[in-house]
This record gives structure tokens, C-alpha cells and sequence, in this order.
């Protein structure tokens, strides 16, 4: 009878350092949040009932987009240096993520950084964006197909091709 009490002492006792250890690696939208949060000293916002939000997104949009992640940082007024967020990124989000966009802008208050991953049939995106003393964060899952026919009830057909611009004569503004 007494060995059956030791065993869920003995799992207790295993559990918690993995438990801990296991925090302590925080990745993904999650792991740069709280790393942006830790490096420059500032709280980030979430936006409260963003998982019902997510919900409501996914069916309006017929599945098109769904697991929404928002992470709003005000009043950012640390130097950032471009090259140590985009590696602070990088290794949050892991090595299946791949950037496709990095803006830097010409006074060095603004950074967009965007990465992209499959899953499945989806597409992974995650931005962030800092523009003055605001930094958004957002991860989200695409339907890459329902986007693109989404998108194409925007797209723009001129009668003639050849014809460069709306005036006719060839030019362009």
C-alpha cells in the first residue's frame, strides 16, 4: 500500500521541474511578445476575448482566417536595434517561419517585420510593426485559395491593356 503513495509523489516530483523548464522556453507569438515585454521593459495590451473574436472571424469568413493573436505595445520609447529584434524573432518563432518582409525606416523609428509558414493547406502570418512609439503584433492563419478569391473582387481590369493609365494617352502621372 505504501508504494502506491509514492507513485504520485514521484510523478509530483518529475512533473514540476518539466512543468517549469517547459515555461521558461516560451516560443511563438507568446515567446516575442514576452521577450519584446522583458528587452524593453513595456507591457503589451491583449485585446480581451480575442479567442471568441477569432471564432466569429472564422465563420464570417467562411474559414478564410481564424486563430487571431493581437499584442498592442503604446508608448514604446526604446532604441531598437534592427538587427537584434528581427534575431529576437526569429528564434522565438523557430526555424519554420520565414521572413518574407523587413522594413526598416530611414530615421530608425519604424520596423515591420513579416514571416510566413505552411500549415497544411493554410498559410502561418505573422507581423509586427513598429511605427513611432506603437508596436502591434499580430499572428494569424489564412486560407491562402479564400483569400485570393476574396481579393479578386477587387482586382481592377482595364478594357485596354496596352494602356498604361486612366487618361488614355499612354503616360503615367
Amino acid at each position: 500500500m505504501r508504494r502506491l503513495v509514492l507513485i504520485p509523489i514521484c510523478f509530483l516530483a518529475l512533473a514540476v521541474p518539466v512543468v517549469v523548464l517547459a515555461s521558461g522556453a516560451e516560443g511563438g507569438f507568446d515567446g516575442v511578445v514576452s521577450s519584446i515585454e522583458s528587452r524593453y521593459n513595456v507591457h503589451a495590451q491583449r485585446i480581451p476575448f480575442l479567442g471568441l473574436i477569432s471564432f466569429i472571424s472564422h465563420k464570417a469568413t467562411k474559414g478564410g482566417v481564424s486563430g487571431m493573436h493581437i499584442a498592442e505595445i503604446d508608448d514604446f520609447h526604446a532604441d531598437v536595434d534592427g538587427e537584434e529584434l528581427n534575431r529576437m524573432v526569429e528564434q522565438k518563432l523557430g526555424s519554420e517561419w520565414e521572413r518574407v518582409i523587413r522594413e526598416t525606416s530611414r530615421k530608425g523609428n519604424g520596423q515591420t517585420l513579416i514571416y510566413m509558414h505552411p500549415e497544411g493547406s493554410r498559410m502561418g502570418l505573422f507581423v509586427l510593426d513598429l511605427d513611432g512609439q506603437e508596436m502591434d503584433v499580430v499572428q494569424v492563419s489564412v486560407d491562402p485559395n479564400h483569400l485570393n478569391e476574396s481579393l479578386s473582387k477587387y482586382d481592377h481590369h482595364h478594357a485596354d491593356s496596352s494602356v498604361g493609365d486612366d487618361h488614355g494617352n499612354g503616360e503615367s502621372d
